[in-house]
């Protein structure tokens, strides 16, 4: 208890992790019904206002990974990918490689796919894909002999057999997963905590910012029992709901819509991109 008062109380907690507990109280006369408020203030810190990207730099869509080889399959499954269940599904979020009259060539991780013919691929040690919305994030796996896994596929992969609230265990372990970056990436960018920095999150350089999205399996500890990685943080991953789902939060936040496999984000419908939109896909049981 960090501090405790019957009228009103302010307290600065240094960075970290807080639990906040709200209760009624009560006098000689008996309990207070309220109202009672709430007020919660995360200042931006000077360091988040500060761009570490030289204004003007080139490769804003930067292709980083090339064409990347998928390792073998387990329990039978595609390249890439590992059974969970009764289905195959990637161990590593997606990339995605071009295809350009049959020839595969990179494509960056921080572009929109548009108009593109782009094929979902999974490996370890590349940048995954972000910028992507559902369509075209199906249609990516679809031509890879896939397609995006049901909210169902999904959240049993991350939970594992034991249905646990993490995809390591039944507790949250801090920097075990990407999960929990201090500045917001849009904030430092624009260098500015106003809001109007939210209505500009599809720019390319907002993943390619320092100790932000991280390569397929970069946090070891961040796996399943089955072997799959990042399915907390990193990136928000489709799944196939056609209303429009991404779950397991990202790079910044694995709490606000929930706690890791439990995040699900259903505020967007299909179309919606941005630098935190990524998927993997899943397959049919061989």
């Amino acid at each position: 208890c960090v501090i405790r008062d019957d009228r009103a109380l302010v307290a600065d907690l240094a960075a970290g992790a807080w639990w906040i507990a709200i209760d009624s109280y009560a006098d000689a006369s008996g309990p207070k019904p309220g109202a009672y408020t709430l007020d919660v203030k995360v200042p931006v810190s000077g360091a988040c206002l500060v761009n570490p990207i030289p204004q003007g730099a080139a490769g804003d869509f930067a292709d980083v990974d090339g064409v990347p080889v998928e390792p073998p399959g387990l329990g039978g499954c595609p390249p890439g990918m590992a059974a969970v269940a009764g289905f195959c599904i990637d161990r590593w979020e997606a990339a995605l490689v071009e295809d350009v009259g049959g020839v595969r060539r990179g494509w960056s991780p921080y572009r929109n796919p548009g108009a593109a013919t782009v094929i979902a691929v999974s490996a370890p040690g590349v940048v995954p894909q972000g910028y992507v919305d559902q369509v075209h994030a199906g249609a990516a796996c679809a031509r890879a002999g896939k397609r995006l896994c049901t909210d169902a596929e999904w959240l049993r992969a991350c939970q594992g057999a034991a249905g646990t609230t993490y995809p390591y265990g039944a507790a949250r372990a801090p920097g075990r997963c990407n999960d929990a970056r201090t500045c917001h990436p849009a904030v430092q960018y624009f260098q500015s905590s106003d809001s109007s920095v939210f209505s500009m999150i599809g720019h390319s350089c907002l993943d390619q910012l320092p100790d932000g999205l991280a390569r397929t399996g970069a946090h070891a500890g961040c796996v399943s029992a089955d072997g799959l990685y990042d399915l907390m943080g990193n990136l928000h991953e489709w799944t196939a709901d056609p209303a429009g789902t991404f779950r397991g939060g990202f790079f910044v936040d694995t709490t606000i819509n929930g706690n890791g496999c439990l995040y699900r984000t259903t505020a967007h419908d299909v179309s919606h991109w941005d630098y935190s939109t990524g998927f993997r896909c899943c397959a049919a049981a061989p």
